[in-house]
């Protein structure tokens, strides 16, 4: 009996299940069903992201490669305009208890969950909760889905 894997896009937030990391003969990468984004990020459980959340994927450096579902809607971001930029920088994400979640992610291969965090929206400081995931794959240059959920009502 296989195990169930869990799996997320951050593109347009397609959960999906598979039994396999890889797709196909050549047992590459999974790639999403409904929109055809070639990431995908395995979870390590079940995860339901609130319908508000904006999805950022990034390379091994905290750098974004791609703006995924709500980023444009919480921030105004769209991936051909913040592309190789650093994501801390880009959203002036400020962690509350002064710890750098992203550097610890990145270097423990560990994912973090609800960590409250400030981000710059616009013209705006929001309130954000933070889940880190790094990607679960054989790549050297892992990277990471950042999903940040806007706190409704606090604005800073």
């Amino acid at each position: 009996m296989s195990h169930e894997l869990y799996f997320i896009c951050p593109h347009c937030g397609n959960r999906s299940k598979g039994t396999q990391r890889g797709a196909g003969l050549a047992d590459g990468a999974r790639g999403c069903e409904r929109c055809g984004s070639a990431y995908l990020f395995e979870l390590l459980d079940d995860y339901y992201p609130a319908p508000s959340a904006a999805f950022f994927t990034c390379d091994s450096a905290s750098r974004i490669v791609d703006c995924g579902r709500g980023a444009f809607e919480l921030a105004g971001l769209k991936t051909e305009n913040v592309i190789g930029q650093p994501l801390g920088d880009t959203l002036q994400l400020d962690f509350v208890d002064g710890i750098d979640h992203v550097a610890t992610a990145l270097e423990w291969q560990v994912r973090v969950i609800g960590k409250p965090a400030m981000i710059l929206a616009g013209s705006q400081r929001l309130s954000a909760i933070a889940d880190i995931f790094p990607a679960y794959d054989d790549v050297e240059d892992r990277g990471l889905l950042v999903v940040l959920t806007p706190q409704v009502g606090e604005a800073a």
